[in-house]
């Protein structure tokens, strides 16, 4: 099944206007709001959508607001959209929107849709990296650090976390009905999953729980560099999010992360430059530590200069 990735999450929160003004301050561009909802996009197209937890245009939810209410994937076309509504019309209920989405729910009950992808071409820079014993990519005079330029923007939704009480169930789910590959495993902890149609190491990572935690761990977006990720990191812990996590780089996926506290109901995270497989990649396995993790953590500091005696 040609699924590209997930193209909207879809969350239920209590506090519309704080997870509104944290989307914007997390770099993604409003493109609908009202009292009770908010949209946000990447450059892409991929977004966010916040909805008071009352809202009745939302699904049921799975676990305590603010939580994740549903995910929706972008597919290649509209055969893919007749293959997944085939497969899962097998045993559950699937709906058809008059836009030609599908919509059902996956084995842990969380809302899943499926649409012809939203994600569009876009223009954003490169951020060239001079590196010795190479041709320099950045031209000559040209800075690369400039206080004054614009924050950027996050590129395209990268992955989705979810904490599930069964997660050999949810992994069945989406590996055998939906075509999902196996990347890497942390044992007892669970898989980091792709769609056929994408070769980032995870579009979707499970989290064995408890079941009173089912629902978000985390989501994030790609950015376009290290350089962007520092960049627009620094800009909102500024704001006055607090740094959860990171700034530092995984060792499955080698994506740079930092998290952040955020009131979506998990951390909201900005990662840049994760790994891509093919079906000929084997999975490694190994159990969730400090040192299986990262291959680097940094923290965050207060912004500080050397004086005096220092050197």
């Amino acid at each position: 099944m040609n699924i590209l990735g997930p193209d909207t999450l879809v969350f239920g929160v209590d506090d519309v206007a704080a997870c509104k003004q944290c989307l914007k301050d997390y770099g993604l561009v409003e493109v609908a709001a009202s009292d009770t909802h908010g949209v946000f996009e990447a450059l892409d197209g991929t977004s966010v959508v916040v909805r008071h937890d009352s809202d009745p245009a939302l699904p049921p939810p799975i676990g305590k607001s603010p939580n994740i209410r549903a995910v929706i994937y972008g597919v290649k076309d509209r055969a893919t959209l007749a293959q997944i509504k085939a497969e899962l019309s097998k045993d559950r209920d699937v709906r058809e929107d008059a836009d030609g989405s599908i919509h059902a729910v996956d084995d842990i009950g969380l809302a899943v849709g499926f649409q012809v992808s939203v994600r569009r071409p876009y223009e954003a820079p490169a951020v060239p990296v001079n590196v010795p014993g190479r041709p320099a990519q950045r031209p000559v005079n040209q800075v690369a650090a400039d206080p004054d330029a614009a924050l950027p923007v996050p590129r395209s939704l990268s992955h989705v976390v979810l904490f599930v009480p069964d997660v050999a169930v949810a992994e069945r789910f989406y590996v055998e009905r939906l075509g999902f590959r196996v990347s890497d495993r942390f044992t007892g902890t669970g898989p980091f999953l792709r769609p056929a149609g994408c070769a980032d190491h995870h579009t979707l990572f499970l989290i064995q729980a408890p079941a009173f935690m089912k629902g978000i761990n985390h989501f994030t977006f790609h950015m376009g560099s290290v350089h962007e990720l520092l960049r627009a990191g620094a800009a909102f812990a500024a704001k006055g999010y607090k740094s959860f996590w990171g700034p530092g780089r995984h060792i499955y996926g080698s994506n740079w992360f930092w998290y952040f506290n955020s009131p979506l109901g998990g951390t909201l995270e900005y990662d840049a430059d994760m790994d891509t497989h093919d079906d000929s990649w084997t999975p490694r396995e190994c159990t969730a530590a400090e040192d299986t993790s990262q291959v680097f953590l940094f923290s965050l500091r207060e912004p500080w200069f050397p004086s005096g005696g220092n050197h």
